[in-house]
């Protein structure tokens, strides 16, 4: 089986500038990369230490052998590789993870995915290459590894998709995006449970206090244990649902982006002139078909003022 492709680890700055000894004792070569504190290679190994974090990123065919025997005996004082089952043992024992994509982006919809895996599936997707979708940029890998995690023996999978007209009348009901994810959060849950009804927790991205996404459960939920936490995408279950919610993201972005005759850009920063466009040919009362309204950047376009801050309503279950 193919080795995964990706290896990323936290750093101290410290550490950062022991591998970097390391590296150019052993003649490594260096280049410059954007928002990197320094990036080498030598034999097929990628490294490159970024600023942020400071974190180190590890590509290449020759992965494992250096962060098995450089990275992490001789900087990280740690021994991981290969003993993953040891040092993270829940990431293999039966467990959802659940994951999103779209809710920083303006246009397009909210996504929510969840994919079982136990031991043997979790072993199978690391094996694929299966990481957090953000550090995968091209589409085309995406949808390669979605294929891969559907067709795992094994698991299951559960998909909630909100397109921009349904996102932006539940956000109406729910007061705040919190309660409209642990709504979607639930959903994928209890529809996993319907296919894995002894799985005994799931794990998600901390984004709420958990008696928010405990009280948003129905009664088949309330059995099971959940857990969030910061980076939870380092769990390959959490992962690979973050890849399926990716996969139908990009899905529905390309297939408006075909109907509209304009490409619909990601993210939230450079938005205003296509919404602008959207306006000019198709009329403001289009515009929330394809975006949510309570970005800024919706009144921005259309010239209103803000708005005040919204009153929170409690958000009920849709049955």
């Amino acid at each position: 089986m193919p080795a995964a492709n990706t290896n990323t680890k936290p750093l101290t700055l410290a550490q950062a500038g022991k591998l970097r000894g390391i590296l150019e004792e052993r003649g490594w070569t260096f280049e410059t990369k954007e928002w990197s504190i320094f990036a080498a290679k030598k034999a097929g190994v990628n490294v490159v230490v970024y600023e942020k974090g400071p974190k180190v990123v590890v590509q290449g065919k020759g992965l494992a052998e250096f962060v098995e025997f450089i990275l992490e005996p001789e900087v990280l004082g740690i021994a991981e590789m290969g003993y993953e089952e040891v040092t993270q043992a829940e990431m293999f024992s039966p467990h959802f993870g659940i994951d999103e994509s779209g809710k920083g982006d303006f246009f397009g919809p909210l996504v929510i995915a969840g994919v079982y895996t136990d031991g043997a599936i979790a072993k199978e997707l690391i094996a694929a290459g299966v990481q957090d979708s953000k550090a995968i940029g091209s589409d085309a890998r995406i949808r390669s590894l979605a294929e891969v995690i559907r067709s795992t023996p094994g698991v299951a999978w559960e998909i909630v998709s909100m397109g921009p007209e349904k996102y932006n009348h539940l956000y109406g009901e729910a007061g705040n995006l919190n309660r409209l994810l642990a709504w979607g959060h639930s959903t994928v849950i209890e529809q996993l449970l319907k296919q894995r009804p002894q799985c005994p927790r799931a794990l998600s991205d901390q984004f709420a206090h958990e008696s928010v996404l405990q009280k948003a459960l129905g009664e088949g939920g309330k059995r099971i244990q959940l857990d969030q936490r910061t980076k939870g995408e380092s769990d390959v279950a959490v992962a690979a649902a973050s890849i399926l919610a990716r996969e139908r993201f990009i899905d529905w972005m390309s297939e408006a982006s075909a109907r509209l005759g304009i490409t619909l850009p990601r993210g939230a920063t450079v938005v205003k002139p296509i919404a602008k466009q959207i306006v000019a040919a198709r009329g403001a009362d289009f515009l929330p078909r394809v975006c949510k309204v309570h970005f800024k950047t919706y009144r921005e376009v259309l010239g209103l003022p803000p708005l005040e801050k919204p009153v929170n309503k409690w958000f009920k279950r849709k049955s």
